[in-house]
């Protein structure tokens, strides 16, 4: 088993910095480029791929004193990539990797149901979803929902949970939110319901009433496309003081897990921002169980968004998981699966469903659109959701034209049933050893080239594959 070493406490008596807010940002302690001199920075780390020790499918977990709510196990590498095919086990039960996450913002999948997300018979069975740590404060309240036994009691689901810290919303509610040293304070968008302050303490204890299996630290985030070189520096040395915060404030170490997020912004140079970051990550290694890559899907260049999603895959440890947040397109979870992640998380296949938009390997299909109106067919033929299985294109089209909840709802579970079954596939090839094989089969249909008139193959996608060694 690819587990933590046993011989790291609970709770480490390193020294951690307690801040006090009202010093001057001379004197806290930071990471970035500007205030350590390249010579200080270790990126990498733990690194054994190709050759990472592997467990046969099926062996039980072991979790370990350093990791009591986490067991890794690593089935299978493909040689050529990063892609690996792993187990994650949970409190709550294993998750395949690689895996996606569908986003349930305030403690459900929008036109979903518990037992329908649950049931792999019409090809959902997600094994862990996402909550919003920030829209749960506001509403319901992470006190209800600690009274209510917490949000697995509350929406009455058995499987796993991931909640992330609230720090996306100082991008999202950016124009709502005044971001400082003792953490974010949000104008609340109920009306009447005034201010709310969400300090590192305050996040992580929302998550410990809410009870997620993976909590993330709480992020100073910056939109990727900003111009400001000297607020991502703040930024960064920002998230590692709020992680160090957050490991104080962690209540629920053999319950839940804490996992840091990467920050950087877009600079991937040698001894630059993302380096920094993962830097001193590294240095706080043992009492991380799993790590998250986050500033990104913010609007950024893709050739941007793959160098750094390559950068950080290319620097955490093998032994521990890697999730990309914020990420759903089909296209990006095949190249970022190759450059080595095992876990995403988006609001796309649930939101453009609502939008009559429906996703297949060969891309888009809008099903408002006049050519599905006399169309027979299925809408994916590979595909047992209930859409695709009792229903035909031109009904659908009808349903969504008309405004039908119904049809909404069949086209949620079909986008989410198509996700879990990109995964799948992902994980059978790499287990298979013809991830490659997948990769090539799969961009190829979805960006045909000159074959019908249809769309050649993004350079950034090229890139990317041809740096893990993929060719077209």
């Amino acid at each position: 088993a690819v587990a933590s070493s046993p011989d790291a406490p609970l709770n480490d008596a390193s020294p951690v910095y307690v801040p006090n807010i009202d010093e001057p940002d001379s004197k806290r302690p930071r990471v970035s480029p500007s205030s350590l001199p390249p010579s200080t920075f270790s990126p990498s780390w733990g690194k054994t791929h190709p050759h990472t020790p592997t467990v046969p499918l099926g062996t039980p977990p072991c979790f370990v004193l350093s990791s009591p709510a986490l067991c890794l196990h690593v089935h299978a590498c493909c040689p050529t990539t990063r892609a690996r095919a792993c187990t994650l086990h949970l409190p709550h039960g294993p998750v395949p990797l690689p895996m996606f996450m569908p986003v349930g913002t305030r403690g459900t999948v929008k036109g979903l149901s518990c037992r329908e997300m649950s049931d792999a018979s019409i090809g959902l069975g997600c094994p862990i979803i996402l909550g919003n740590t920030y829209h749960l404060a506001v509403r319901p309240t992470t006190e209800l929902l600690e009274e209510m036994g917490g949000l697995h009691s509350f929406m009455n689901w058995k499987g796993n949970l991931l909640t992330d810290s609230g720090g996306f919303q100082m991008v999202s509610l950016l124009k709502l939110a005044d971001i400082g040293e003792e953490g974010v304070t949000f104008q609340s968008p109920l009306e009447g319901e005034g201010r709310l302050l969400l300090r590192p303490e305050d996040s992580i204890a929302h998550q410990n009433r809410i009870g997620a299996d993976i909590i993330m630290a709480l992020d100073d985030v910056v939109s990727s496309v900003s111009p400001d070189r000297a607020r991502f520096e703040e930024a960064t040395d920002r998230t590692v003081r709020w992680l160090d915060r957050c490991f104080l404030a962690h209540s629920r170490p053999k319950e839940q897990n804490l996992f840091p997020i990467v920050q950087g912004g877009l600079d991937c140079s040698p001894g630059g921002l993302r380096d920094a970051c993962l830097s001193a990550f590294h240095e706080r290694d043992e009492k991380i169980p799993g790590y998250a890559i986050g500033g990104l899907a913010g609007g950024e260049s893709k050739d941007a968004f793959w160098r750094v999603v390559g950068k950080c895959c290319a620097s955490l440890p093998d032994g521990k998981p890697r999730y990309l947040m914020g990420v759903g397109y089909p296209i990006d979870l095949v190249v970022c699966t190759a450059l080595g992640v095992d876990m995403y998380d988006c609001v796309y296949p649930t939101r453009t469903a609502r939008f009559g938009v429906a996703l297949l390997d060969t891309g888009t299909l809008r099903l408002k659109s006049r050519e599905c109106a006399e169309d027979a067919s299925p809408l994916d033929e590979e595909c047992v959701c209930v859409a695709c299985t009792k229903f035909t294109r031109e009904r659908l089209h009808i349903m969504v034209k008309e405004g039908d909840p119904i049809g909404v709802q069949l086209l949620t579970m079909h986008n989410v049933a198509y996700m879990m079954r990109l995964v799948t596939r992902m994980r059978d090839a790499i287990l298979e050893g013809v991830f490659i094989e997948f990769v090539k089969v799969f961009v190829r249909k979805m960006f045909p080239g000159e074959i019908g008139g249809k769309k050649e193959i993004p350079l950034w996608v090229k890139d990317a594959l041809k740096s893990v060694d993929i060719t077209f």
